[in-house]
């Protein structure tokens, strides 16, 4: 929660804060194109009182707010938004000043500052006034953004709003008579603006599409959060929306957003399109076009046109052409169209009616559309990762009228319509018997109505850009750039690591020494898997409006392709954690690939893999061929301890934001969704409860308690409820006779306690191991909370290390300590990071020799050996369908895993 100062402990009793200046780089380098920024960084505890620090940057305007807090009361994150410029600086010094000269600086809407953003709301609009464009925000009807506007008072941009398309079959499987065709805009029902808007205005619309043709009903709830900066004529736009539709009867054949853009008073000939090809080329066009005619207007007059500069005066022109301007056609409509992440075609028409004209087209288009005159001005829209995200299009429509348009189509209207239905009928698993036995074949957990993507999100970044007069091709290719790589500031990974703000488990790359060949060569392991997932993300074409963000599961050997059409083993849905691996690498690292990698699965993992509307809200769907067609519901997807690096390093991005509450709605889902209904011994009688939930420590309860303990740190609407939780969890967990070695239990979730499961109900000490329950995060959550607060109670820090201790001990140790041993365990390299802990945490040389044992030495299936190839083998021609790059020896349980162990064994043994 923004701007609010709250300590548990009175000022007296907390160090007085000192000054601390921290640096910030660009994650590339410096932006050509300063458009403004938002950032987060991390505060060691007892630094900063948050009641009672400022803060500053060494060159521009600067914006703050605290998002997360020590227990203490101390600032543990904040958010910082930097105003735009003429040019960037490499770095810049941002300076945490206190006690006694001002808080974190929160602006109301309106301030004496000629460089601040001004906000002015009414009962229904809100506008802002960056000092280069006045934008204006409904709070009611269909435009979102009901206009843009330039300093020096032109409109350029109108009646922005949502469009969508659908359909009620598929033409090609019956009657298509009988297809009910749907047209849907924009509707609102809320609308506001951010308290805090010196520098950055954050403007967050909500609303749901409205039929205006057909007899649908309303339906596909969206969220716009557009963030506008001091002196930017640029607004960033995060387009949310949520499927609530019958996979079986609601096809989405179009969705997109539409800006209209005035040209009356434009001489067509002085009106521009410009259309992002590919490397940062550029299509230049006119509407009426001037050059390449039989006679000739003059060179400058031709010049000026390709330019996008007013032409001279008509009077200057050779007669031979200006008297014959009624003869060259008007190009009124232009459509590029990416069908895939290889090609987009482009094409365009004198009027509705008339036959359209093939331009050349290209590979992959970087999603950004022009439109305007050299006098009147313009709009440009563009949307990241255009040709990743594909069936997408760009339309430029009407622009020989007086009025014309830019569509960004998320999802092309000249695709196939989006079919969101089971890839299978269920094959007669009609009982859990039946689906437990194909589970043993294809991996698949099906179930009948689990299978479904009601409630399923996906979020899109969008850019606008203004202008006075049509701007030059270069400048329109750099903002391209921009769009599909919006620049990112961020500490150096020394100073995050100093802070403890992200957990003990992570240490930055070298700060173990490479004097070891084990450590460099440990070190070139994960730089492979790195690399290997960036080249198999291209080489496999993992993209899609759905798949961009995730990659495959298992691979399949024979077919030299990984197994996107088994069961199980397809899309990954963060199986094992992945994400930590990419993230946690970052963090050590500092390198930008790494950061866009983890970046996308956060846009992917917390809005396709789990629920936001229904039954599963806070739930995630386990790994399958459609994101959303396994029957396993678990926190353990939808955890946002995968989020959780992002949301901080972002300044706290707001959608993220959303997902933890979300998150936290797992525990009402686990009363409706039973995650153990297919395998539960029949003996066991268990009625899921809010007082007595049956859950897993680690695929079930860590999710929740990641969910919690970000909502104790930014104080948010459920912190207290949060915290208490937690402690209640940490107070009464240990009294489970076996602690997390008991595995299964009671959990109350009105109050966060635990009771002995059904199964031991007088807690004489349950044994139920799983090599699941450390695999999803569990650790680091658990680090994180015991760094959080170091009073939480001893006695579960106590239980965590024993359960850390034992799953990689002797079956006679284990035996000793527990009556009976554990089994046959399996993932112990990626285990290895639990001894490695808890080695760590009693100073234990012999554990720690112990975790390298473990991390070298298991020889299971889902782990990587220093006898792999640790290369790959190149397959082409006949055998394959393109060229790839092959390692049949890495699953990406095994790579998660074995990334996720590396890392945390280079800094806790």
């Amino acid at each position: 929660m923004r701007g609010v100062a709250i300590g548990l402990l009175g000022l007296s009793q907390l160090a007085t804060s000192t000054d601390t200046a921290v640096k910030v780089k660009w994650l590339d380098d410096a932006p050509k194109i300063n458009s403004g920024t938002t950032f987060g960084l991390p505060w060691a505890r007892g630094k900063h009182l948050a009641n009672s620090t400022s803060f500053t940057a060494s060159s521009g305007e600067l914006q703050s707010w605290t998002t997360a807090f020590w227990p203490d009361g101390t600032i543990k994150w904040t958010g910082h938004a930097i105003s735009a410029s003429e040019s960037a600086s490499d770095e810049y010094t941002i300076t945490a000043s206190g006690p006694g000269n001002g808080t974190v600086r929160h602006s109301k809407r309106q301030t004496n500052n000629s460089s601040a953003i001004q906000v002015t709301e009414s009962s229904d609009a809100i506008s802002v006034n960056t000092g280069k464009i006045t934008a204006s925000f409904s709070k009611s009807g269909r435009a979102v953004v009901s206009s843009i506007k330039t300093s020096n008072g032109m409109i350029v941009g109108q009646n922005g709003h949502l469009i969508l398309k659908a359909q009620s079959g598929i033409a090609e499987e019956g009657d298509a008579s009988a297809i009910e065709y749907s047209s849907f805009v924009s509707k609102i029902y809320n609308a506001t603006v951010s308290e805090e808007s010196n520098v950055r205005a954050l403007v967050t619309v909500q609303g749901i599409h409205h039929a205006e043709a057909g007899s649908h009903k309303d339906w596909l709830p969206f969220t716009l959060r557009f963030y506008l900066y001091a002196n930017s004529d640029a607004i960033r736009t995060v387009h949310t929306i949520v499927y609530d539709g019958n996979a079986r009867s609601d096809f989405i054949s179009g969705l997109g957003i539409r800006f209209n853009v005035p040209l009356s008073g434009e001489e067509l000939f002085d009106r521009h399109v410009r259309i992002a090809g590919t490397d940062g080329g550029i299509l230049h066009e006119a509407v009426q076009g001037i050059t390449g005619l039989r006679r000739d207007p003059g060179e400058a007059v031709r010049t000026a046109q390709y330019n996008g500069e007013k032409t001279p005066a008509n009077s200057t022109w050779d007669t031979k052409t200006s008297t014959r301007l009624q003869w060259i056609p008007a190009w009124n409509d232009y459509r590029l169209t990416q069908l895939s992440p290889d090609g987009f075609n482009i094409k365009k028409r004198t009027k509705e009616g008339q036959s359209w004209v093939k331009i050349p087209g290209g590979t992959r288009s970087g999603g950004l559309a022009y439109l305007g005159g050299a006098a009147s001005g313009g709009l440009a829209v563009g949307l990241r990762d255009f040709w990743k995200k594909y069936p997408t299009s760009l339309d430029v429509a009407n622009a020989a009228t007086d009025e014309g348009s830019i569509t960004v189509w998320l999802y092309s209207p000249s695709a196939e319509p989006m079919d969101l239905r089971p890839y299978h009928d269920g094959l007669g698993e009609d009982t859990y018997a039946k689906q437990l036995d194909a589970l043993e074949i294809t991996y698949e957990d099906y179930e009948d109505r689990y299978n479904i993507p009601y409630g399923i999100a996906r979020t899109n970044e969008i850019f606008i850009y203004a202008f006075d007069s049509t701007p030059l091709a270069e400048t329109l290719s750099t903002l391209t750039d921009h769009t599909n790589q919006p620049p990112v500031l961020v500490a150096n990974s020394d100073y995050i690591k100093e802070t403890r703000a992200l957990g003990s488990y992570w240490n930055v790359r070298g700060a173990v020494s490479n004097s070891s060949t084990d450590t460099a060569t440990v070190e070139s392991h994960i730089d492979f898997l790195i690399e290997f997932y960036i080249t198999q993300i291209e080489q496999r074409r993992w993209y899609g409006f759905w798949d961009h963000g995730d990659i495959m599961h298992g691979y399949d050997t024979d077919r030299h392709q990984w197994k996107y059409d088994v069961g199980g083993y397809a899309w990954d849905n963060s199986e094992l954690s992945p994400d930590l691996f990419f993230w946690n690498q970052f963090l050590r690292t500092g390198r930008a690939d790494v950061y866009r990698l983890a970046e996308a699965q956060v846009r992917h993992g917390g809005e396709v893999d789990s629920y936001h509307l229904g039954n599963f809200t806070g739930l995630g769907t386990r790994h399958g061929v459609q994101h959303w067609g396994d029957s396993a519901k678990q926190v353990r997807i939808s955890t946002p301890v995968y989020r959780k690096t992002f949301y901080y390093l972002s300044g706290g991005d707001e959608r993220t934001g959303d997902l933890v509450h979300e998150a936290l709605k797992a525990e009402q889902a686990f009363v409706l969704v039973d995650a153990r209904r297919k395998v539960r011994d029949p003996s066991v009688i268990y009625k899921p409860d809010p007082t007595a939930l049956y859950l897993n420590f680690g695929t079930d309860w860590a999710g929740v308690a990641a969910a919690q303990l970000l909502e104790w740190e930014r104080r948010g609407p459920r912190w207290k409820e949060a915290r208490g939780k937690l402690i209640e969890t940490a107070r009464t967990f240990p009294k489970l006779k076996f602690g997390f070695v008991t595995g299964e239990a009671l959990y109350n979730s009105e109050d966060g306690s635990w009771a002995p499961p059904p199964t031991d109900p007088n807690n004489n000490g349950t044994v139920t191991v799983s090599h699941l329950s450390a695999v999803f995060g569990v650790l680091e959550t658990l680090d994180q909370l015991f760094e959080h607060d170091p009073e939480i109670s001893q006695g579960f820090v106590d239980a965590w290390l024993d359960y850390c201790y034992y799953y990689g001990a002797s079956k006679a140790e284990q035996k000793a300590r527990y009556g009976k041993d554990f089994g046959s365990l399996n993932l112990k390299q990626g285990h290895s990071r639990l001894t490695a802990y808890v080695a760590n945490k009693r100073n234990n040389a012999t554990l720690a020799q112990r975790a390298w044992n473990e991390f070298l030495n298991d020889n299971s299936a889902d782990e990587l050996s220093p006898g792999d190839p640790w290369a790959t083998v190149r397959f082409n021609g006949s055998e394959v369908l393109t060229p790839v790059d092959e390692a049949d020896w890495v699953t990406t349980n095994a790579a998660a895993l074995y990334g996720l162990a590396a890392i945390e064994l280079l800094a806790l043994a």
